[in-house]
Formats: structure tokens, C-alpha cells, sequence
């Protein structure tokens, strides 16, 4: 029989999938190439279902003979090993991120006379539309807590950006561009204390209580579904924080990151220009111990935030207490810095990865701004947290309107830089009716 590729996500199996399916199938025997999370993940969001729910499913469609796994969004590895007569898939790749891909496909076929046949797109079916009924219908906590850990399997590196307040976390649900071949979006928030403190007028000393910030946190769970990151501060005493945990848990948090701090909090970017102590490796070690013995699933992580470069004390003690916090079972480490220069930030990823070589690792790039990802990446980062940036670009464009209407008395003049009202309107989903 003739040999048959067919490569495919197979997150969301609509008529489509089947239709091509089923036109391969009158060819001969069909291999459906089934693209890994990996491989998704590094030119869209992570799907919904694992590779391996994806497979059961895909194996159990009438006329799939195989399923194999497309380690890359590139074909070509798969047909070389394979050398099929046929590859079939829809004709809507022909522009958009998947061209290259399809040109890629056509010159690996003429090297043995395989053919590429493209079946017309199935009108009426969209996966992007599925895709924003699946986030208008929700998530639970379960599946929310598990997507960090997934994204940090698929993705080299996992990025997040503050949220502070319902509206915020709809920018980091929904904001997605499309740059080359690659669709860029957020793969999560970050719950910054900071922002959360200062979007409610209170200095970030820990003077909004856990309470408060529960409810913030609950403000965001109901309109998105991507994992959440809970800035803990200090974490509080020990046996607090083992409630903490399970707050957290309850409502489907991914990740709480506490700082080895006590005291008065003060924000770690006024490093040593205010008084800050630093707790001690043994006590620090003890609180994460406790809250890993009080959660309840596997997937919940507490990650471990490291202040010694932040006070001073150089990358040797930041590495010695990086040791008793693995040790103690923190689920990652966030290295701390206010430096505009990462170099202390690249050498402790470099030594740490000696020592770690899978326990995932955090920056938060605010000082040092100039870094790129990608290095970030290179140095063994597997987490990029934006830390503040969409309250700190907010509040001077509310600064800006507030002057002009006192300036003007009038509110004319800010027009050009203001939302119509009939966009706010219909900003939020079911805004109207």
C-alpha cells in the first residue's frame, strides 16, 4: 500500500481533522505525525490535552493506522524517516506561520516523488473560535495548578507578566501577537504583592493581609484560566504559612514564592539603602519544609525566592542557600537582583545548573532590562517573571488624563488617548449583551 503522513495537533478534534483523516485514508495507510506539546508550544499556547490523551484519541479515529510523535513543527525530520508517498493536510497553511513550514514539506517530497495533496479548508470550523469557547467556559483548579508544571516540560522558557486586579488578568488570558512564524503570548500571571499593595493605596510593607489578597486573587480566577503565580512575601511565620498552602491549593494556584527575609518587609529593590535582614538557612529551610508537608497535591510548588545578591552578600551565600532550600524540597529557586548589570544573576544559573540540572530556575529582569529572553534561556532560566511593568505604565497615563481635564476642564483634549466608551463596553466578555 502506499504510505500516507499526515501531521496534526489534535487538541481540539473537530469534522476537519476528520475530513482529512478520511481523504488520506483513499490513499493508503495512514501515519498521523501527532505534534508534541513541545512542539505546539513553540509557535502557540500549550494544548489543552497532554500528548498522551491527544494519542488515545487520535489511535481510536477510523482509517489511523499510526500515531507517532512530530518531535518539531518542521515535517521534514518525520518524512525523511518515513518517505511517504503522500502528505496530506488542509490548504489553509498556505499563508500565515505554517507557509514556511508547508514549502519546507513540498521540497522534502520531491527528493523521492512524494506529492503533497491539500484537501479545501472545512468551512464553518474554527479552532480558534473552540479555542475561546473553551476559555469563556472556564478551567478548574485541578487543571489550572497542573498547566505550570506542563509549561515548564514543554517550553524552554515559561513567561509571566503582573497581574493585579481582573481587568489586568484579562491582558495576560487574552493579549496574543503574531511575530514571523510564531504566535507570543503570556503563559501566565504573576500576583505581585507590590501591585496588588499599590493598586489598593497601601505600601508594600505585608499591610494588605492574606485575606485581602485572596480576594484579589479570586478577582482573577474568574475571568481566566492560565496558571497563576502567588507572590508570598516572607511567606509569614511557619505555621501560617502552611494555610497559606492551602488556600492556594483550594483556588488552583500553580506556584506561591516566598522570600528568605523577616521583619518589617521592605520592597527588594531598595536593596541595602533600608534596613533588611535576611532570615537565616536553617528557619527558611524549616518554613518551606512545612508548607511542602501541608499541601495536598503534587503539582503545587513552592519556590524558593533568594535575597543574598539583593543585600549584598554575593553569589557564595546565594548558592549555599539555594543548597539547604533544595534540600528542604523547595519545588524551584527564584534568584533575586537590582542590578542593571545580570552578571552575578548569570553566574549563580551557571553554578546553580553544575549542581541542578532539571529543578527549574526564576528571573525577574526588572533592573536588568536589557536582557533577552533568550539569554535569560541560555543561562539556564526556565521562568521570566514581568514583574510590574502594567501598573507601572498605567498609573502615568491615568496621571496624564487626570492633568490635561484640570488643565483644560474639559475632558476633549484626552480623547486621543483614551478608550472609546463603546470599547470598554464590550472589552469585558459578556459586556454585551
Amino acid at each position: 500500500m502506499k504510505r500516507v503522513y499526515v501531521g496534526m495537533s489534535a487538541d481540539l478534534i473537530h469534522p476537519g481533522h476528520l475530513n482529512i483523516i478520511n481523504e488520506a485514508r483513499k490513499l493508503g495507510e495512514v501515519t498521523v505525525g501527532l505534534l508534541t506539546d513541545n512542539a505546539i508550544a513553540s509557535y502557540k499556547r500549550l494544548p489543552f490535552l497532554t500528548y498522551e490523551q491527544r494519542k488515545i484519541i487520535v489511535e481510536n479515529i477510523k482509517g489511523v493506522d499510526k500515531v507517532i510523535p512530530q518531535e518539531t513543527l518542521d515535517y521534514v525530520p518525520n518524512l525523511q524517516k518515513l518517505r511517504p508517498d503522500y502528505v496530506v493536510h488542509g490548504d489553509d497553511w498556505k499563508d500565515g506561520v505554517q507557509k514556511s513550514t508547508r514549502e519546507r514539506v513540498i521540497n522534502a517530497l520531491a527528493g523521492w516523488g512524494g506529492e503533497l495533496i491539500e484537501v479545501p479548508y472545512t468551512q464553518g470550523i474554527s479552532s480558534t473560535q473552540l479555542n475561546k469557547g473553551l476559555k469563556e467556559i472556564g478551567t478548574t483548579p485541578e487543571i489550572r495548578m497542573k498547566t505550570l508544571r506542563r509549561l515548564l516540560g514543554a517550553k524552554k522558557i515559561v513567561r509571566l507578566i503582573e497581574a493585579h486586579n481582573g481587568l489586568t488578568g484579562l491582558i495576560a488570558e487574552h493579549l496574543r501577537i503574531v511575530k514571523g512564524s510564531t504566535a507570543k503570548e503570556f503563559d501566565g500571571m504573576w500576583l505581585s504583592s507590590l501591585t496588588d499593595s499599590t493598586a489598593k493605596g497601601k505600601p508594600d510593607i505585608e499591610a494588605v493581609d492574606v485575606t485581602a489578597r485572596l480576594q484579589t486573587l479570586n478577582d482573577i480566577v474568574e475571568v481566566t484560566t492560565k496558571p497563576i503565580v502567588y507572590d508570598g512575601d516572607t511567606g509569614g511565620r511557619p505555621e501560617h504559612f502552611s494555610f497559606t498552602v492551602k488556600s492556594l491549593e483550594r483556588l488552583g494556584v500553580s506556584a506561591v514564592i516566598i522570600e528568605d527575609k523577616i521583619g518589617l518587609k521592605m520592597n527588594s529593590l531598595f536593596g541595602t539603602d533600608v534596613e533588611q535582614q535576611q532570615d537565616t538557612p536553617e528557619n527558611f529551610a524549616h518554613k518551606i519544609s512545612m508548607g511542602k508537608r501541608s499541601q495536598i497535591t503534587k503539582d503545587f510548588m513552592i519556590i524558593a525566592r533568594i535575597e543574598s545578591l539583593i543585600l549584598g552578600k554575593g553569589v557564595e551565600d546565594a548558592l549555599m542557600r539555594a543548597k539547604a532550600y533544595v534540600s528542604a524540597g523547595a519545588d524551584g529557586i527564584m534568584i533575586h537582583s537590582k542590578d542593571k548589570d545580570p552578571k552575578e544573576v548569570f553566574e549563580f544559573c551557571r553554578r546553580f545548573r553544575q549542581e541542578e540540572e532539571h529543578l527549574p530556575l526564576v528571573a525577574v529582569p526588572s533592573t536588568y532590562n536589557k536582557v533577552y529572553e533568550k539569554e535569560l534561556s541560555e543561562a539556564g532560566v526556565n521562568i521570566v517573571i514581568y514583574a510590574n511593568q502594567l501598573l507601572r505604565s498605567a498609573y502615568p497615563a491615568m496621571i496624564k488624563t487626570a492633568t490635561e481635564i484640570l488643565e483644560n476642564e474639559r475632558s476633549y483634549e484626552s480623547d486621543s488617548s483614551m478608550m472609546p466608551i463603546s470599547e470598554i463596553l464590550t472589552l469585558i466578555p459578556g459586556g454585551k449583551q
